[in-house]
């Protein structure tokens, strides 16, 4: 049965790739990024996050069947926090209504395997308290003294935990709505080019991201993770951080989480 479907960060990258997978099994989609999409919004910023709310229910007429909140950078800057968690956060949260009236509703972030590195927990901690002002303040002082690379694992973090926290809640699993968060490894995408076409940023990031099993993904195949998790097949999944990453989790962890 065909679906109505909203993915952000659809002009390129995972989104872009989710979007057409989810075309080609014949749903509707409504794709949302800051250009070259039905709804154009920028959520690093409050107004564009009410935008995106007030133009899917105007084209959906309040109904959303599926969500995937794949709009994300990993820029060395505070906007990094602002797109990636409060962006995300505020997708899901203002669509809920919309899921909530929906067929078998189903709603996936995309997180990232760099929540297994190194970050910063004040960002963590400032953003699930939800005060961007902190959480900004605090990703320009982890610039200010040279770990912005801190940002990028940070925002990710909050974002799964608040997928963990907020999944088996009333407005979410009492609505018969699951939610998920995926943590890819390295894929393939416009964001990721400049690193793996240099050979020696290559080799740190697969030091840090080890992926035995096939290497780097495409888009594509992380699509279809999405749109399982999304479909009505999935009646049980909801509150997990499902690492879609060719076994980095197991080689960095090991036994460590059983």
């Amino acid at each position: 049965m065909p679906r109505t479907c909203l993915v952000t960060g659809a002009a390129s990258g995972i989104g872009k790739a989710t979007a057409a997978r989810l075309r080609a099994q014949g749903h509707s989609v409504i794709g949302a990024d800051l250009k070259d999409a039905d709804i154009c919004a920028d959520l690093a910023t409050a107004d564009g996050r009410v935008q995106l709310v007030t133009q899917a229910r105007e084209l959906t007429g309040g109904r959303l069947d599926a969500v995937i909140a794949g709009a994300g950078l990993a820029a060395f800057d505070p906007v990094t926090v602002k797109v990636n968690y409060f962006g995300a956060v505020a997708t899901l949260e203002g669509l809920r209504p919309l899921l909530a009236v929906g067929q078998d509703p189903r709603a996936v972030a995309i997180s990232s395997v760099a929540i297994l590195h190194p970050h910063d927990s004040a960002i963590v901690d400032a953003a699930l308290a939800d005060d961007e002002v902190a959480a900004s303040a605090l990703a320009q002082a982890a610039v200010d003294r040279e770990e912005g690379q801190l940002i990028y694992g940070a925002s990710k973090a909050a974002l799964a935990r608040w997928v963990r926290r907020a999944a088996v809640t009333e407005g979410w699993a009492g609505a018969g709505i699951a939610l998920n968060a995926i943590a890819p490894g390295t894929v393939l995408t416009p964001m990721t080019q400049a690193l793996i076409d240099n050979p020696g940023l290559r080799d740190i990031a697969d030091s840090s991201v080890p992926m035995p099993l096939n290497g780097h993904a495409r888009p594509e195949q992380v699509a279809a993770l999405l749109a399982w998790l999304t479909s009505p097949e999935n009646s049980h999944v909801t509150g997990q951080i499902i690492f879609i990453d060719g076994g980095t989790d197991a080689v960095l962890r090991g036994d460590g989480i059983c």
